[in-house]
This record gives structure tokens, sequence and C-alpha cells, in this order.
């Protein structure tokens, strides 16, 4: 199998799994619980902390086939397929390199067909303040009137480049940095599991430098591990990353 970096390999599947929003998670499980799903979604916060994921998670556990208490099952068709980012029903877009008016009427064509083999059809626009103000106009209508079954969820780190009426016609969560506390419990988890030696020390350095961002704490600890091969020490982490001693 071929090397997957530790931000992919350890992406969250379930709710369970997602970590430091239990606001958000709270929020998403029990309005499917009480069957409160809104038709438009805005997910905002820094790069790193799990927006795209939690709209994943949120896409699978809404087209689960056997999910139990909201946490999916893995192993249906709509799970594996979301999984692999290979469903025709969950359909995920990049705003910054879609974000023509041309691209939203194609959105707009699709939504008239209903879900292939799941309970609703799904659009996740990444970056979405990166469209143009044509391709916003073209979005307002759909957005405020999508047909049955079709949820829109939007991700952003710059929520105030986004127009007044789009976010008037969603539900706004903003995603808070995680703790460093937590991502430190995260790091030592992962290197359990890959069977790595560490220094409390050197995960605490690693944790402050991400400054709430998990998908940096990751990227730097794939970085440090193949740098040291098999322990991941104070002095490499402070080589690795520059830092001078007070």
């Amino acid at each position: 199998m071929e090397y997957q970096v530790l931000s992919r390999k350890y992406r969250p599947q379930n709710f369970n799994q997602i970590i430091g929003q239990p606001h958000i998670v709270d929020t998403l499980v029990n309005s499917i619980n009480l069957n409160r799903i809104a038709h438009g979604y805005l997910l905002s916060g820094l790069r790193g902390v799990g927006k795209t994921t939690a709209a994943r998670v949120f896409s699978k556990t809404l087209n689960c086939l056997n999910q139990k208490n909201n946490i999916t099952c893995e192993e249906c068709q709509n799970c594996i397929e979301i999984t692999e980012s290979r469903s025709l029903d969950v359909i995920e877009l990049d705003g910054a390199s879609n974000r023509g008016i041309d691209e939203i009427r194609e959105i707009k064509e699709t939504v008239k067909y209903p879900p292939v083999s799941s309970k609703y059809k799904i659009f996740i626009i990444d970056e979405v303040h990166m469209l143009t103000k044509e391709a916003f106009n073209a979005l307002l209508k759909t957005l405020e009137e999508p047909p049955e079954n079709i949820i829109f969820i939007l991700a952003t780190t710059n929520p105030f480049k986004i127009p007044d009426t789009i976010l008037s016609r969603t539900l706004r969560f903003d995603f808070k940095k995680i703790l460093k506390l937590d991502i430190f419990n995260h790091l030592v988890n992962i290197l359990k599991t890959e069977d790595i030696e560490y220094e409390d020390l050197a995960l605490q350095l690693i944790s402050s430098k991400a400054d709430g961002s998990m998908r940096d704490a990751l990227s730097i600890l794939d970085k440090i591990i193949s740098y040291s091969h098999s322990m991941v020490s104070y002095d490499l982490v402070k080589d690795a990353l520059g830092i001078i001693e007070d």
C-alpha cells in the first residue's frame, strides 16, 4: 500500500473521532437525531481545524445505510464511496479552481436530479470565499430553495469575503483553534500506533508551533519522523523548526 501522510491516514471518519470541536459535533448530531436538517451550512475557521472533515463525516452519517447512534458503519456502499471520494451523491468542489459562473450553472443542473443511492445529495464547496461575485449571485436562488434532499455545505477560512445574502441563507458554524493539549494527546496516540518513540517536550513544542491547526501539527510531525527515522526528540524538533532557545 502506498504511503499516506499522517493527516490523511488519521483523518476522522466519524463524529467520535473529531477533535477539539465538541460544540459543532453536538449540534450536528442533535440535528440528525431531531431530523432538523438544514439545506445550507457554512463552516468557517482556521486552516486545518476540521471543516472539510466535519462536512464529510456529516455527509457520511446522513447517507450511511447502517448507522447506529450516529456512528457510521464504514462497510456499506455509501460509506466506502464517500470515504474514497467517489460518491455520486456527495460532490466535493474546490472554490478556488471552480470559481466561475459556469461551474455554478453546472451545479444548478445537477441539483435537478435526485440522489442515486443515498438519502441526500450533498455539495461540499471548499474555500467558497474564492467564488466570483457572479457565481455567488447564481448560487443564491438554489441555496435559498433547493429541491428536496439537496444539502449545500460551504467551507471557508475567510467568512468576511462571503456576501451577506449567502450568510443569511446558511447555518454558520465557527470552528475554534484546537487546544494544545488536544493536539498533544492526538500526536501521542498516533506515535503509539506507529510504534515511534518520542519525548513529551518535543510534542509539546510541535503542539505549540501548530497554533491551533491539527493539520499543521501533523505536517510538522511527518517532517520530524522523516528526519529522525525512529525517535521524535526535542532537539530534533527544535533544529527542524529553527527555534532558538530563550
